[in-house]
């Protein structure tokens, strides 16, 4: 009975074939994913100095760098599988899955990301500033990616999601750096109105806070049953608007009493 000896010519021009068919690859591939790593690194320096020439928040620059970091290194390994031979299209079928499906279960997340960057990019306001959104009136002490923290007055911590806040209206009482107050008195439609507009000029005039420019005024809006209300409207750095307005309230009380100045007397219906 003979026996064959193995066909090791055959096992051999397959080793061969394979080492000339793909070694060109895999070197070509590993040039690749090694040049393109360096060119990664490069892009997303130069991507955080021109965020920080354009004084984007740090929270912001963070996540940007590591989301273009990531983006392109999928796409850098999706090439590099492709030059080595292996099928991309069910790595996109998959990513473009995953994608579809992460957007759906985070759609409000998302809208709020996006919401955060508009204000991180944009900045309709910053920490610090006071400002009224979503019916909410606080000063901001932290923009988050995904929520905007606000102070109230009283000391409540409100969180807004950046998505509503983007998208709805702002008031920002902080952005001009000074804000009008708008005080209303009323007194006795008997009294010479200028004298009392006069007094209280004065009055007002000598406040610490108020400013000189532009000047404070004093207009008559309103007559009705024997009175006259008086607007008062000083000027002042956003900061003090709350002590100012508190003051003249003060001021003009002293200035009536000291003066014989009568306020209207309310009638009650019984």
């Amino acid at each position: 009975m003979e026996i064959k000896a193995p066909n090791f010519d055959k096992y051999i021009d397959r080793i061969v074939f394979i080492l000339t068919e793909y070694t060109p690859k895999v070197i070509g591939a590993f040039i690749v994913l090694f040049v393109g790593l360096w060119l990664i690194q490069r892009l997303s320096r130069l991507a955080s100095r021109s965020m920080e020439r354009r004084d984007l928040d740090v929270s912001l620059r963070t996540f940007l760098k590591s989301l273009i970091s990531i983006g392109l290194k999928v796409i850098l390994i999706v090439t590099v599988a492709g030059m080595i031979g292996i099928g991309t299209t069910s790595f996109v079928t998959i990513l473009g899955a995953a994608g579809l499906a992460v957007g759906l279960a985070l759609q409000g997340s998302l809208s709020n990301f996006a919401g955060g960057v508009l204000v991180l990019i944009f900045k309709p306001f910053t920490v610090g500033d006071t400002i009224e959104a979503q019916g909410q009136t606080g000063t901001v002490t932290e923009i988050q990616i995904f929520n905007t923290i606000l102070l109230t007055g009283d000391l409540k911590t409100i969180i807004l999601p950046n998505g509503a806040v983007s998208n709805g209206t702002i008031i920002n009482y902080s952005k001009n750096g000074m804000l009008r107050g708008d005080i209303q008195v009323s007194v006795a439609a008997s009294h010479d109105i200028d004298r009392v507009k006069l007094l209280l000029m004065e009055a007002i005039a000598q406040h610490p806070l108020i400013l000189k420019n532009p000047k404070p005024e004093i207009s008559a809006v309103k007559i009705a049953d024997n009175a006259v209300t008086l607007s008062i409207k000083p000027y002042g750095l956003s900061s003090n608007h709350s002590s100012i307005n508190s003051d003249v309230i003060q001021i003009a009380n002293k200035v009536f009493e000291k003066n014989g100045i009568s306020t209207p007397i309310q009638k009650r219906i019984t």
